[in-house]
């Protein structure tokens, strides 16, 4: 074994152990007389435990979750790799939604098999069934809702009407508004109204693609879109997980976002309503569908009625008045998108089975007319303002197709990209048509009959966690709204087809994939997120 060494003699050490405690003399020398320790201990002793942090009081939905002891026959489950468990990687292409692969659940909560038991029924969910908050707060939305519609029936804006068209008072009979709705939108909507209908008449007889617009037009969007803000109180994240779905409630006395998730929760946040007693914020969550929900659709003139579609091939319908979700229809295909004309509230239009198009009737509760479109699952349905007949819609096979109503044999107008076409929407008047491919660019067709093209450049590149980009149509034809890798709002301008400007705030920390305009509110914009928040930019 050797002789045992005693470090403590001199003597008995090594020239090397001999350095090394000397150089640890001198260091022990040197640091008490800078002072090293003392130093040290007064900056620990006054600095806090841990980081700093900033952290946003987000407001967010509630659960009714019970505390229940752990059951001790629970399995405990070991993560296992695809290679261990002998399954083949998965596919490494990025797809266009990123979810139709996924195996989706639901939120998991004490009341899950319960729940899940009552989504996937083929009969309706009461709201009070469906709802996941510790109070009576489904009552609550129902007084709401049920108050906002019967406050919009005088002026011939008949929240019940079931026909959505000939009522009194509706202007066009497409667009389900007043005649004084147009005097509520101030500002950009009002001053570039006249102004954008002679750019469409120069275009037409100049037969350019567009005309540059004057540094008056362009100083004119700045200055509405730069009013808009992002205050602390109007962020909440209102659904678990990511966001598909989001419409603003289409009524000029109310501020409230409708949002649905990939895990089949719908949510509602009324930002009027303030926390003071802590009861909610103003965020309702309903679990009323067994996967993704791909679609909403709130016809203007049937406030009481919101149709939901979801990837299990289930179209439900929220029924204020009935205090339930109603199952419309019923499929075994994978639902993508849902719309409603703007001068019907009768009639449902989705797709079916990624190709085949339906036109449902509410009356009758069956399929009035059906036809196959696309060669790949349709993204949107988008019907325009200025003609009922003609709808536009996005598919995955890499076109966008203009049809008619009437003539259903060809299409109207085909746009065709290089990737997956994820929207195509029309412009509030009519007259311009976006659409937003996974190609990184942006379509902009106009012309009498839609002849014309420009592609506008943008990253939309989401990858696979986040969903993709859709462009929408801002209050009138002056302005394209488009979510950015930077965590902001891109502002394209159609007419210059170029980004004019962007809505950045320090308080957004997600990126806003889907977006919502408020109809009647100049300035109001909802972006929401992956993480399901939702954040209000409004005029200032």
């Amino acid at each position: 074994m050797g002789r045992a060494r005693k470090m403590g003699t001199a003597q008995d050490l090594t020239e090397y152990e001999r350095r090394r405690l000397d150089n640890i003399r001198r260091n022990d020398e040197m640091m008490a007389a800078l002072q090293v320790r003392s130093r040290a201990a007064s900056l620990s002793s006054s600095s806090p435990s841990k980081r700093h942090k900033t952290d946003l009081k987000m407001k967010s939905y509630k659960e009714k979750l019970e505390k229940t002891p752990p059951s001790e026959t629970t399995p405990v489950v070991i993560r296992r790799s695809l290679r261990a468990r002998g399954m083949p990687p998965p596919d490494s292409e990025v797809l266009s939604d990123d979810i139709l692969d996924d195996k989706y659940r639901p939120v998991q909560t004490p009341f899950a098999d319960e729940l899940m038991s009552k989504v996937k029924t083929r009969g309706p969910i009461s709201m009070t069934d469906a709802y996941s908050g510790s109070d009576s707060g489904n009552e609550v939305l129902v007084g709401m809702i049920m108050g906002i519609a019967s406050s919009e029936c005088h002026g011939g804006r008949a929240a019940g009407n079931e026909t959505g068209a000939g009522s009194s008072g509706v202007s066009d009979g497409m667009s389900g508004r007043t005649n004084d709705d147009d005097e509520c939108k101030k500002g950009i909507g009002s001053d570039l109204a006249v102004d954008f209908k002679e750019d469409i008449k120069s275009e037409t007889e100049e037969g350019e693609s567009f005309r540059v617009c004057d540094s008056d037009w362009e100083r004119k969007i700045g200055e509405s879109i730069g009013g808009s803000t992002l205050e602390e109180e109007n962020i909440a994240r209102v659904v678990p997980g990511r966001i598909l779905s989001v419409k603003f409630f289409p009524t000029h006395n109310l501020r409230m976002v409708a949002v649905g998730n990939r895990s089949g929760n719908v949510g509602f946040w009324n930002l009027n309503t303030c926390d003071e007693e802590g009861k909610g914020e103003g965020i309702y969550l309903f679990n009323i569908h067994s996967g993704p929900v791909s679609g909403m659709s709130i016809h203007p003139s049937n406030l009481l009625k919101m149709y939901t579609s979801c990837y299990d091939g289930f179209i439900r319908a929220m029924d204020v008045e009935k205090e339930a979700f109603d199952l419309v229809y019923a499929g075994d295909e994978c639902i993508c998108s849902l719309s409603q004309r703007p001068d019907d509230s009768q009639c449902l239009f989705f797709d079916e089975g990624f190709e085949r198009l339906h036109m449902w009737d509410l009356r009758v509760g069956k399929s009035s007319s059906s036809w196959i479109l696309h060669a790949d699952r349709i993204n949107t349905i988008d019907f325009c303002s200025r003609n009922s007949h003609l709808f536009a819609t996005s598919s995955s096979d890499s076109t966008a197709c203009i049809w008619d109503l009437r003539k259903m044999e060809q299409c109207v107008r085909k746009v065709d990209h290089r990737r997956a076409v994820h929207a195509a929407y029309f412009s509030p008047s009519g007259s311009y048509l976006v659409t937003t491919s996974f190609d990184n660019t942006l379509g902009i067709v106009t012309g009498d009959t839609f002849q014309k093209t420009s592609v506008v450049s943008h990253n939309n590149q989401t990858g696979r966690w986040i969903s993709s980009f859709r462009a929408i149509w801002g209050w009138d034809d002056s302005s394209i709204f488009i979510g950015n890798m930077r965590r902001g709002i891109d502002v394209i301008s159609p007419v210059q087809r170029r980004m004019v400007t962007a809505l950045t705030s320090p308080l957004m920390t997600a990126i806003s994939c889907r977006l919502s305009v408020h109809p009647y509110e100049v300035g109001t914009l909802a972006g929401t997120t992956s993480g399901g928040q939702v954040y209000v930019w409004t005029s200032s």
